[in-house]
């Protein structure tokens, strides 16, 4: 029975393709809005999750601000979140003097221009911090070496490969000066693709960033300190727990006992970072979602308008023995038909967008069977809600006044 109600609406609909197409429009927008931001959520997870698993497993992170719960049991930094610092370089070298912490490095941050004498690029991520970064962080140079600790104070710069690529084209830019917020670098290496994308310990791109030594960087940002974070790494004869207690009090004392920083170990980092990505998935997401809603109220006016023109058409089925069963299928297979070739176009769309984003930026979307069988259920959902009035407004006319019509 439903195989023939299916092919009629189908049919029915062949009649009308420019509405049936407009009509399904917001059912196909709201569904590839859907799962596209799902899987660009799962994705920066996955990156998250890979990122930090190149740290070393006795790297600490040491961030500006307090750490606020949510009401969902999550955690955010506010502080991190809107750039702000509560770090120094006071903290800086008073956690150098720690002897269970033989590595410290800081991490500036500033927006800023690159330029070269081929080409200019903004808003490119400029990165302050020391020689111990790629061994903290698992980087690699494609051409060229990462400044070591001679290099402290030198204007030298690692430069991601997006940027070497936008900035010297084919040339070997090694050697090349690079400018950045009016001061010249002079270009020392060139990084390796990042395959995780986005650094979460810089909440930046390595292959769209500039990296230079932290001392020179402070002079982009006015002499002010701006430290996004500071990477501490315990030593061979202390464990994690002890090196964040001794960092956590000497903190204290150079904040003189304001504690508006957090300390994290890897798996804190993990369920902080992914909390954020969470809630930002589902805000973004349940806006996108109103579009389905709109999409279902679209199908609901047309099929309505569609009952009013076929009045006649309902009289003389009735008359010939349809029955209110049989024209209610018949127009609730028609908005159901509706939202599901909607909801199909929509995951395609999505898929597509999915590889687009994968292929031009360092965005790596991951799209779930589980996602796809969400989407493809809430399409019907929304075709069962939005068809069933104009379904029984159709079912409900009686014979003799469709026929007058």
């Amino acid at each position: 029975m439903w195989t023939g109600h299916i092919k009629a609406a189908i049919a029915s609909l062949r009649t009308s393709r420019w509405r049936s197409s407009l009509t399904m429009l917001g059912i196909v927008i709201g569904v590839s809005s859907v799962v596209t931001i799902v899987s660009l959520g799962e994705g920066l997870k996955q990156q998250v999750i890979g990122q930090i698993g190149r740290l070393g497993p006795d790297v600490i992170t040491i961030r500006p601000g307090k750490l606020v719960s949510g009401p969902d049991g999550s955690s955010f930094n506010l502080l991190a979140l809107l750039n702000t610092s509560t770090l120094s370089d006071d903290d800086v070298a008073a956690l150098s003097k720690l002897g269970s912490l033989p590595t410290v490095l800081p991490v500036n941050f500033v927006t800023s221009t690159a330029t070269s004498t081929e080409a200019e690029l903004n808003n490119i991520s400029v990165i302050g911090t020391g020689p111990q970064m790629p061994q903290m962080l698992g980087l690699s140079t494609n051409l060229g070496d990462f400044f070591d600790a001679k290099a402290a104070n030198e204007k030298v710069a690692v430069i991601g490969p997006d940027v070497a690529g936008k900035l010297y084209g084919v040339l070997n830019p090694i050697g090349h000066s690079v400018s950045v917020a009016g001061q010249d670098f002079i270009v020392r290496g060139v990084l390796n693709p990042s395959s995780t994308g986005l650094l979460v310990a810089a909440q930046t791109d390595f292959n769209s960033a500039v990296l230079i030594p932290y001392q020179p960087s402070k002079e982009i940002v006015g002499g002010k300190t701006n430290l996004l974070q500071i990477l501490i790494q315990a030593g061979p004869n202390a464990s994690p727990d002890q090196a964040i207690k001794e960092a956590h009090e000497v903190l204290l004392k150079t904040h003189q006992g304001a504690e508006d920083f957090t300390i994290l170990k890897q798996h804190q980092l993990l369920k902080l970072i992914n909390g954020v990505i969470n809630s930002a998935t589902a805000f973004i997401g349940s806006i996108a979602a109103i579009s389905l809603l709109v999409g279902g109220v679209g199908i609901m006016n047309i099929m309505l308008a569609s009952v009013s023109e076929r009045t006649r058409e309902i009289g003389i089925r009735k008359a010939v023995g349809a029955t209110n069963r049989q024209i209610l299928m018949q127009f609730f297979s028609e908005g159901l038909v509706l939202s599901l070739i909607g909801g199909a176009l929509g995951i395609g769309l999505a898929l597509v967008i999915n590889l687009l984003l994968r292929l031009y930026t360092s965005l790596e979307p991951v799209v779930n069977v589980p996602v796809i069988i969400l989407a493809a259920g809430i399409s019907v959902l929304v075709g069962i809600i939005f068809s069933t009035a104009p379904a029984l407004k159709a079912a409900r006319k009686h014979p003799i006044d469709a026929l007058r019509a």
